[in-house]
């Protein structure tokens, strides 16, 4: 069996330490997020990119599947090793090799967390923009594997854009160097961004040259209820339009802000919300706020601020009380992290309200509203589930028609393959498969990833 000779092989090459196929350890990393599980036949933990390449040399010479995994945040099944073989983990991959405050950047192994990672450079002054909510237990090379992004990306951008370099290795073994260390660079193909977003289909990656920002000198948090969502919506583009960026725009609707008005303070008539916060000089964020009021209503009902610390909490707790409330609300949930124009936003929620109720199904809706991105949550008992996979499947036809894309940050993985086709035409997609041909000629690579209907992929 090619998996029992790679397992031999890799363990003779990189010590008993390294690799593992004791069945409790590998059940441990046969799942993510997503709640889907398969357990791989065995585990391996390298602590160099050397290792690294080691380990897909002997796995692409005896056909074994690789599954590359962080800490197994992400929600689509990117990390389960469906197709068996090997999981290939980057936990022991933390070293933070340099911090260069002068050309705002840091080069770090792939299996340090973004929270470790901001924590490290706040130190010298910096931040690093991606912020998603598992920052704490979320490596850097999940963050690239699904190009993670979180509030901030509304200014900031995702980690597509604040990344300036990568160390990789393919499918065959190759060790690829790819990138710049300067914030402009255009010598060559920009493999660097190719790679982000792949999902470890192309290769693994080891390390990465992050670009930083300086800390702002202060935050201006606004809590703007409104009296209905399309209200709320409406103002997302008109706020987007005037020329104070926020740093994050996030919108509630009203399912989302009936979950928490048992444990947060809302006005009575409110019935959807955003959360609103400009950064920068001191000085300035009374105006940028005062912009800000200008463009929000008709429909609004409050409107809040604050650069205290504290204040600012208590206005983010909507927010914060809502992935718990989630948790309780029924037994079995999906959730979609699609993005559509900012102009079309109360176009989605509006045809969400309709498929929810044409299929009994409760839908909650929230999310980076500044990029057009909402996480809907399709909920329901066990024996909804066919309705809410149709609801699903409604959904990504209804984003696609209004211009939209099926993922924002969480990624295809598994759970949103067979969707694909909706938004990549083929030929479009033989132009991706013969580009994982030249990175992963044997398709060792997350095999059933990404992709429907394509061998290998």
């Amino acid at each position: 069996m090619p998996a029992a000779t790679a397992i031999a092989q890799l363990r003779d090459r990189l010590g008993a330490d390294v690799v593992t196929d004791d069945p409790a350890e590998c059940w441990s990393y046969g799942y993510d997020n997503s709640r889907r599980h398969v357990a791989p036949a065995a585990v391996v933990r390298p602590d160099s990119p050397e290792s690294v390449k080691t380990a897909i040399e002997i796995c692409n010479q005896t056909r074994t599947p690789v599954t590359a995994r962080g800490y197994g945040s992400g929600t689509t099944g990117a990390a389960v090793p469906s197709n068996g073989g090997i999981v290939l983990s980057t936990e022991r991959l933390t070293t933070i090799h340099r911090i260069d405050p002068d050309n705002r950047a840091a080069v770090v192994q792939a299996g340090v967390t973004n929270g470790a990672v901001q924590r490290a450079v706040a130190e010298h002054g910096f931040f690093w923009a991606p912020d998603p909510t598992s920052a704490d237990y979320s490596t850097v090379g999940g963050n690239l594997a699904c190009n993670a992004a979180g509030p901030r990306a509304v200014k900031y951008g995702t980690t597509r854009d604040n990344t300036l370099g990568l160390r990789a290795v393919t499918g065959d073994g190759r060790e690829l160097r790819t990138g710049v260390y300067t914030t402009k660079g255009v010598v060559g193909y920009d493999l660097t961004r190719l790679l982000i977003g792949s999902e470890g289909t192309l290769a693994l990656i080891t390390e990465a040259t992050l670009m930083l920002r300086p800390l702002p000198e202060a935050i201006c948090t606004i809590r703007a209820v409104y009296s209905d969502v399309n209200s709320a919506a409406a103002a997302v583009a008109r706020i987007m339009a005037q020329p104070v960026i926020p740093r994050v725009l996030e919108l509630m609707d009203e399912a989302a802000t009936n979950l928490v008005r048992s444990s947060v303070t809302l006005p009575a008539d409110g019935r959807a919300l955003l959360l609103v916060e400009v950064d920068g000089p001191a000085a300035h964020l009374d105006d940028a706020a005062a912009a800000i009021h200008t463009v929000a209503g008709p429909g609004l009902v409050a409107f809040d601020q604050s650069v205290d610390d504290h204040h600012r909490e208590e206005l983010w707790s909507a927010r914060r009380a809502l992935s718990p409330a989630l948790r309780t609300l029924a037994p079995e949930k999906i959730n979609e992290d699609v993005v559509v124009p900012v102009s079309r936003l109360s176009e989605l929620i509006a045809a969400l309200v309709g498929i929810g109720n044409d299929h009994g199904v409760t839908i909650v809706n929230f999310g980076h509203a500044g990029n057009g991105n909402i996480h809907v949550n399709l909920l329901g008992q066990t024996d909804q589930l066919p309705d809410m996979r149709r609801c699903l499947a409604k959904l990504m036809q209804t984003v696609v028609s209004l211009g939209g894309t099926l993922s924002g940050e969480h990624g295809v993985g598994l759970d949103k393959r067979d969707f694909v086709g909706l938004e990549i035409e083929p030929e479009t997609l033989g132009l991706m498969r013969a580009i994982k041909q030249q990175f992963d000629p044997n398709g060792i690579l997350n095999p059933g990833k990404m992709f429907p209907d394509l061998p290998g992929l």
